[in-house]
């Protein structure tokens, strides 16, 4: 099975889970997409790699006329389909496909959103140039995932733990990452902001279904940390533990 069709399979098992969990469906980020669209009058938006769809429904509070829920899965693309029309959120229209080839046009789109989704891509520069290529002149690409510390120690905690909790993981990329990436794909320097995001073990390895054998060596992993990987990550007695998630906005330089 390639990464493509593992990331599918593991998301479209579990896309339910993803349209409820707090960690994806609540957030002051979503508040400030929402306030982002409106303030830069974003009419056509692509949120990508959009999961369960919640950047698409904050994109339409915030007045896009357009929006493109992109994903892997079909099975997610259901769930944002039917959550749309309960909404009433009638701009909201679904695609499938990866986000290393994006089906649109140059120049198609005003605002390019992906949230906590771009840790799975198999080809994360491919995907920041397609992003460049479909935004218009002056268009505007905003990150929000999951930020690996610069820290080698602490970012090899985080990937490991990643990849045994979701075997779709690819990796969390470090800030400075993200800034070299943009930068080579002609985006202009990236503001960002980033905030501590807590997880409880439990609904952590749940909303995936992580295998009972991978929950296990995930509670040895968590229990045998270095003390200051466990000071880091704020592990609690439970497991739970707490990362750094961040906002990146770059644009497009204007013609």
């Amino acid at each position: 099975m390639d990464q493509h069709t593992l990331t599918s399979t593991l998301f479209g098992a579990n896309a339910a889970a993803y349209l409820t969990s707090n960690v994806h469906a609540t957030g002051a980020d979503l508040e400030r997409l929402t306030a982002c669209v409106r303030a830069n009058r974003a009419a056509k938006v692509l949120d990508l790699g959009c999961g369960a769809g919640h950047a698409s429904y904050a994109a339409a509070r915030g007045g896009a006329a357009s929006i493109v829920a992109y994903d892997l899965s079909t099975q997610m693309l259901e769930v944002v389909a039917t959550e749309a029309g309960r909404r009433e959120h009638a701009a909201i229209i679904t695609q499938a496909g990866p986000a290393e080839r994006l089906p649109f046009d140059d120049a198609s789109f005003d605002l390019v959103v992906t949230r906590y989704s771009a840790h799975h891509w198999r080809d994360v520069r491919g995907a920041i140039l397609e992003t460049a290529r479909v935004l218009r002149p002056g268009g505007i690409f905003v990150v929000i995932d999951v930020l690996a510390p610069e820290n080698p120690l602490f970012d090899t905690v985080l990937q490991s733990v990643e990849i045994v909790r979701d075997a779709s993981h690819v990796r969390d990329y470090r800030e400075s990452e993200w800034r070299e990436m943009l930068g080579a794909a002609g985006f202009t320097q990236p503001a960002s902001d980033r905030w501590k995001l807590p997880m409880e073990f439990t609904g952590w390895v749940a909303r995936i279904g992580t295998s009972r054998p991978r929950v296990a060596a995930l509670e040895v992993m968590f229990d045998e940390l270095p003390t200051e990987a466990r000071d880091y990550f704020a592990v609690m007695p439970d497991r739970s533990f707490a990362i750094d998630s961040g906002w990146i906005e770059a644009r497009r330089p204007a013609v």
